[in-house]
């Protein structure tokens, strides 16, 4: 009886430390994947704010890929955030589809859209959209009728003209969210915009003072912070933003995920980098060869 005991218990202990084992073996660029990867089973407001977030991530085939699939949500929120993520993610590969965005029915995505078109030097494309708006009239690949509409709709135009004015915001990840928070609880949110223009500040202290301005009270100043961290490019300072995925809001949820696999893309390429000096310097250290 005692021996069947002792083996049961041995088994619970066997199977705890797999799981623990499989458990550590997650990454954090691994959590960051998974959490974009169920953004699209989130509510609509956690949907857009994930795929907004992937406009930090640049170069990658699989952000482009998520920001795209994105452009056909059946809700204008996300198809907003993927049309900003692609623009600010210099996704150039993109521009087709951005095009055919321009269709849509919504003038919030065509303006949206047609930003980041400019941002990825589509001019005669944004600059179309642009002209019927201030026109009112149509322009050959302008505005469709139901966009027309929209113009002639004072209190429509006056909610749209708000959510395309964000751009002043200096924020990637967080977009409209950030207008309204600071509109609602302070209009110039000095400390949040101060911690994002210091992303390119060299000085490793600046590095420190932004991951502890992780950990503000403030949740538009904790994005703005790690936001700040992914542009410096600094992979040891990943580590420390981890914990900032169990932050209560999802905006700085998702920017830690962007960050995370920002830095760790960097770590993996500076690393391939110094294997392949390394052999080539072996090579050269081979007798015989010149």
């Amino acid at each position: 009886m005692a021996s069947k005991c002792n083996l049961r218990i041995t088994a619970v202990i066997i199977t705890c430390v797999l799981a623990a084992s499989t458990l550590q073996a997650v990454t954090g660029k691994e959590k960051a994947w998974a959490m974009f990867e169920a953004a699209g089973s989130k509510s609509t407001s956690e949907h857009a704010i994930g795929i907004r977030a992937l406009g930090l991530i640049r170069g990658n085939a699989h952000a482009r890929e998520l920001a795209e699939a994105a452009l056909e949500d059946s809700k204008p929120e996300v198809r907003i955030a993927a049309a900003t993520a692609l623009g600010q993610m210099r996704a150039t590969q993109s521009i087709p589809k951005l095009q055919k965005l321009l269709s849509d029915d919504r003038l919030e995505v065509v303006m949206a859209t047609a930003h980041s078109l400019r941002e990825l030097k589509d001019n005669s494309s944004a600059y179309a959209v642009y002209y019927d708006v201030l026109t009112g009239g149509r322009k050959a690949g302008g505005l469709v009728a139901k966009q027309l509409d929209t113009l002639h709709d004072p209190k429509e135009m006056t909610r749209i003209g708000a959510e395309v004015g964000m751009g002043y915001v200096p924020f990637v990840g967080i977009g409209w969210d950030a207008w309204r928070y600071t509109h609602k609880k302070d209009p110039n949110p000095v400390r949040a915009v101060a911690a994002r223009s210091l992303a390119q500040d060299p000085d490793p202290a600046t590095g420190l003072a932004l991951v502890e301005a992780t950990k503000d009270k403030d949740w538009i100043v904790r994005a703005a912070a790690i936001e700040a961290i992914a542009e410096r490019g600094d992979p040891s300072l990943e580590a420390k933003i981890e914990l900032s995925f169990f932050d209560p809001n999802p905006n700085v949820r998702y920017v830690t995920a962007a960050a995370v696999i920002r830095l760790t893309t960097i770590a993996e390429s500076q690393s391939q980098g110094k294997k392949n000096s390394q052999a080539m310097k072996a090579g050269s250290d081979v007798p015989g060869r010149e």
